[in-house]
C-alpha cells in the first residue's frame, strides 16, 4: 500500500509543477485574445470603406513574397491569418480546466482538515483561471468566426477580380 501512496504523492507533486506554466498560458492567452479584439475592431473600422479584397491580394502578396498569387495561396494566407485564433479559442478552455482542477486536490485536503481560509484560497485561484480561460477563448472564438466569413468574401471576391481579369486578357 506504500507503493501507491507514494505514486499518489508523486502525481500531486508533478501536477503542482504544471500549475504556474499553465497560469502563465492562461494570462498570454486573455492578452492575446485582447490584442485581437483590439486589431478586430480596428480590421472592422477599415472595412466599411476600403476594398478588402484588393488588400488581402497585397497582404498574402507580401507574406508569400511572390507577384502572382494564386486562389490557393490565398486560401492557406487565410487559414494561417486564423490559426492563433483557433489556437487559443481550443485551449484556452482546456487550460482553464487543468488550472481548476489542480487546485482542487489542496482545497480538498484542506477542506477534510477544517481549514477554510485555505480551501478559499485554493477556490479563489482555480475559479478565477477558469474564469479568464474561458474569457479568452470567447474572445477568440467571436473573433475567429467573423474574421473567416470576412475573409472567406475577401477570397470570393478577389477570385472573381482574378477570373475577370484572366477573361479580358
Amino acid at each position: 500500500m506504500d507503493f501507491f501512496a507514494n505514486i499518489e504523492q508523486l502525481l500531486y507533486a508533478v501536477s503542482r509543477v504544471f500549475l504556474m506554466p499553465i497560469l502563465f498560458l492562461i494570462v498570454l492567452s486573455l492578452l492575446y485574445a485582447v490584442a485581437m479584439l483590439g486589431a478586430f475592431l480596428v480590421e472592422g473600422w477599415q472595412r466599411r470603406g476600403q476594398g478588402s479584397a484588393d488588400r488581402l491580394v497585397m497582404q498574402a502578396r507580401h507574406y508569400l513574397q511572390r507577384q502572382v498569387i494564386t486562389s490557393a495561396d490565398l486560401e492557406l494566407y487565410i487559414l494561417k491569418r486564423l490559426e492563433w485564433l483557433r489556437i487559443v479559442s481550443r485551449t484556452a478552455p482546456m487550460l482553464g480546466l487543468i488550472a481548476t482542477m489542480i487546485p482542487m486536490g489542496p482545497a480538498l485536503l484542506a477542506l477534510g482538515n477544517g481549514d477554510a481560509t485555505e480551501v478559499g484560497k485554493n477556490m479563489v485561484a482555480a475559479f478565477s483561471a477558469v474564469i479568464l480561460a474561458l474569457l479568452a477563448a470567447s474572445l477568440c472564438f467571436f473573433i475567429l468566426i467573423i474574421r473567416r466569413r470576412w475573409l472567406l468574401q475577401d477570397l470570393h471576391q478577389a477570385e472573381r477580380s482574378m477570373l475577370s481579369q484572366e477573361e479580358s486578357a
